[in-house]
């Protein structure tokens, strides 16, 4: 058996991901004929048929689905080394963008920051504050290096680690409560107050009803901070990190409305990044950095994982 090439490999595994030789030479901005050569090239050398193209699709045979299997390890190892000689050549980046999420705890995830990028003095740190779809809208836009929020854990294109959960509580300051209102309240029952919702910073992404009562008078606030401000002064009522409320829950400057009816929530906060890009040494040592301190540093520790490509 003669040798093969990673390359006649490569073409094998785009046909068999794309479906075909058209859709492959396209995903590997290839020639039609070059990758139909190189996979009869291996076929030929492996001395196997690999493919099946008696019908109106190709398929593999089982030969073809077993080298198939075995090759992901190798293919693996290959794209994550072609990653690394990326990274090598990029050299230490000028700058970097870090997007801290509304929900995420902002002082101990600051904290974190200002230590690493002391340590980094010829990187400029671009530190953007996002609100609720716009953290993992910038991410994916190619916006942002790495951010701290919540995202779609399903989406490939993303890896992540967990940090903490928050918990999401609907308050109201207690001299805004209406007369009469049941201890057991219903979102209906808050259709006559000004509900304060979160301004999403996204700009493209499909919006999301979070929480929002249909018909009831808004408030549109920037962050949480300013949420709580003005639920505070009695001027809309609201969900709100649980972090940030503790205090005011204890001393009674806000009241909880959470029952069956209106449960709030909770959001898993993760560092995140993109998976199917180089990333520069600097942003590999923060990734790094984070995931070993952010658990600890801005949440209840949590069991992390990450999601990486197939």
């Amino acid at each position: 058996m003669n040798e093969f090439t990673l390359h006649d490999l490569q073409c094998f595994d785009a046909v068999v991901r794309a479906g075909g030789f058209q859709a492959a030479a396209a995903a590997l901005h290839r020639s039609h004929p070059a990758v139909f050569a190189a996979v009869a090239r291996l076929e030929r050398q492996l001395g196997l048929a690999l493919l099946d193209r008696s019908g109106y699709r190709v398929r593999m045979t089982a030969e073809g689905r077993a080298l198939h299997r075995k090759a992901q390890t190798l293919l693996s190892e290959c794209e994550g080394l072609r990653t690394y000689a990326t990274q090598l050549a990029m050299g230490e980046e000028s700058e970097l963008h870090v997007v801290i999420g509304d929900l995420c705890p902002r002082q101990p995830a600051l904290e974190l920051l200002a230590c690493f990028f002391s340590g980094c003095p010829s990187t400029r740190l671009h530190l953007h504050l996002e609100a609720v779809a716009g953290p993992q809208e910038r991410l994916l836009d190619g916006d942002a290096d790495l951010i701290l929020h919540a995202v779609d854990k399903a989406d490939p294109r993303i890896e992540w680690v967990d940090i903490c959960k928050v918990a999401l509580v609907p308050v109201i300051a207690p001299a805004s409560l209406p007369p009469g209102l049941p201890r057991a309240v219903r979102p209906e029952h808050l259709r006559d107050l000004t509900q304060c919702v979160m301004r999403d910073t996204a700009r493209h992404t499909p919006a999301r009803n979070y929480f929002v009562i249909e018909g009831a008078a808004q408030c549109t606030v920037a962050d949480q901070s300013m949420k709580r401000d003005i639920i505070l002064q009695g001027l809309g009522w609201g969900h709100l990190p649980r972090y940030l409320i503790e205090d005011d829950l204890l001393h009674e400057r806000l009241r909880s409305l959470a029952n069956r009816h209106l449960p709030g929530a909770s959001e898993q906060i993760v560092i995140a990044r993109r998976a199917d890009r180089p990333h520069g040494p600097v942003a590999e040592r923060l990734w790094r950095y984070l995931a070993e301190r952010a658990p600890r540093a801005i949440g209840a520790p949590t069991a992390s994982r990450k999601q990486r490509r197939a």
